[in-house]
């Protein structure tokens, strides 16, 4: 079973124990052909209540038709539930969507069992990066680069754009994702669990002491993750569903409407799902 389908069920299995509202109001921010800019990179769904989640808009050009085809006003009232299902599937907008409302569902749990995440550990600095390290980076991290500024740690990114090859000269990118097997310690962003690339990164960490997950988008409980290894997951908590959406609609930057979150495997408080 794909990580992606634990997180699914995951959502659904919270679901059926918690009463979960419906979608108070949704945002989509402007799809740009070739990717999307930095003011339009997420989405996110808000639950009545409070509750939100947030998703990157990671679409190919071929799903603009249907991306930009989605009426927000179509949305409202619905059941977060519904667009979870879909999640794991081949179609990025169902994607997208589904890993919003995983987020807003596990989020509105939070909650509503006044669960506390962690919100004062670095999830970064808990990689603990020290001189002799081989780090991976699975996706292209900028903090990452100033954090081990002169760690005398090797760095190797592992990427799917080619472009970074020739934009990046001076820095280790590769797409060869078996680069990881020579790696101690592993740094995964958030997107990785929404392309569905996940499963295949951490087959190739068995060899590492400590990976990590983190972005934006992981407000989700962890189990998958830490079922398959994974040290640490950072995210962010949503602290007001409403004005973060329209901190997004505005293209501005988030500010007291959200929350750096931290879970650690060697602490969890299990949430009994």
């Amino acid at each position: 079973m794909s990580i992606m389908t634990e997180m699914r069920d995951m959502a659904l299995g919270l679901a059926a124990k918690y009463a979960i509202p419906p979608v108070s109001d949704i945002v989509f921010p402007p799809f740009h052909e070739g990717g999307q800019p930095r003011d339009c990179e997420f989405m996110a769904l808000a639950l009545e209540g409070g509750a939100a989640g947030l998703s990157y808009v990671l679409l190919p050009d071929s799903s603009a038709d249907a991306y930009r085809a989605l009426q927000p006003q179509s949305f409202i009232g619905s059941d977060p539930q519904e667009y979870a299902a879909a999640f794991g599937g081949s179609d990025p907008v169902q994607n997208m969507l589904g890993l919003a409302a995983i987020n807003a569902i596990c989020q509105q749990v939070m909650r509503v069992t006044d669960y506390a995440p962690d919100m004062a550990s670095d999830s970064l600095g808990l990689l603990n990066v020290e001189a002799g390290d081989r780090v991976g980076m699975v996706g292209f991290f900028p903090p990452l680069l100033k954090y081990m500024h002169n760690s005398n740690a090797e760095l190797v990114i592992v990427e799917k754009n080619p472009l970074l090859i020739e934009r990046y000269p001076k820095l280790n990118v590769t797409l060869d994702v078996t680069a990881l097997n020579a790696c101690n310690k592993v740094l995964c962003t958030s997107t990785t669990v929404l392309n569905g690339t996940l499963d295949e990164v951490l087959a190739q960490c068995r060899k590492a002491e400590h990976i990590t997950v983190l972005g934006p988008t992981a407000g989700f409980f962890p189990d998958p993750l830490f079922a398959r290894g994974v040290h640490v997951v950072g995210g962010r908590m949503v602290k007001d569903g409403k004005l973060l959406l329209k901190l997004i609609a505005a293209g501005q930057r988030w500010g007291d409407a959200t929350q750096k979150l931290c879970f650690q495997a060697s602490d969890y408080g299990k949430l009994d799902i």
